[in-house]
């Protein structure tokens, strides 16, 4: 077993085990549409992390290499969660459960990807300080993977304090506030990469970052409107 299916698997089983513990049985759809649900979440997930995984690979390298992508898988299950809640009239947010799982099962998948050095492809460009890595070839990198894991660690701590202390806010925004910072932090982190630009100077991950960070915006002052129209009501 590699180095990075083994922290990939780690990274699902922690997923798994955080959603189960905190959420256990307190998923509000039906049985049928759960499952359904479920089915759509994964397609999404799976085609947006293997189609703009390999399109950055080709983009860069100049031929087909197979690739995985966080932000891809990101993108495409939004997309599909969003057409599923449309075709049932599903309002709300449903994303809420799964981002404490999202946030620790990045911060160990993205030491996966440090661990697996240059074959991973996520390496960050050369920089000569303290802290910069040689994965083998001489070169010394910006160890971008780990920058991400810190970040995503640090949210997934912040997420608990909001589940805990604000759980009704949680609910609501949690998984927009999420997907933005994620996002956020995502889009500078690809700045220290050595990935082709598509437009504007920025690679394609940085045009799905910027989407999200528009999708979970646009969604938050929603809600708050939503919330201050209620307020004047009462």
């Amino acid at each position: 077993m590699s180095i990075h299916l083994f922290f990939d698997l780690l990274a699902y089983l922690s997923s798994f085990l955080t959603t189960f513990f905190l959420f256990k049985g307190k998923f509000t759809l039906s049985s049928e549409k759960k499952w359904e649900y479920y089915s759509w979440l994964i397609a999404g997930f799976v085609y947006g992390a293997f189609i703009f995984g390999t399109l950055n690979n080709y983009l860069s390298l100049g031929f087909i290499k197979i690739g995985k992508s966080v932000i891809g898988a990101l993108f495409g299950a939004i997309l599909a969660i969003e057409i599923f809640k449309k075709r049932y009239g599903i309002k709300g947010s449903t994303g809420a459960y799964f981002v404490p799982s999202l946030a620790i099962g990045i911060s160990i998948g993205r030491i996966g990807c440090f661990m697996s050095g240059l074959e991973d492809f996520t390496y960050g460009i050369a920089i000569e300080v303290p802290w910069s890595v040689d994965f083998g070839d001489g070169i010394k990198r910006h160890p971008v993977q780990l920058y991400e894991s810190f970040a995503m660690f640090a949210f997934f701590l912040f997420s608990l304090w909001l589940l805990k202390y604000k759980r009704a806010f949680f609910m609501q925004n949690g998984f927009y506030i999420f997907t933005f910072y994620y996002s956020a932090q995502r889009f500078l982190w690809e700045f220290l990469k050595p990935y082709a630009k598509v437009a504007f100077g920025l690679n394609i991950f940085q045009i799905l970052a910027i989407l999200l960070m528009v999708y979970a915006v646009i969604y938050l002052k929603l809600k708050a409107s939503k919330a201050l129209s209620i307020k004047h009501k009462a």
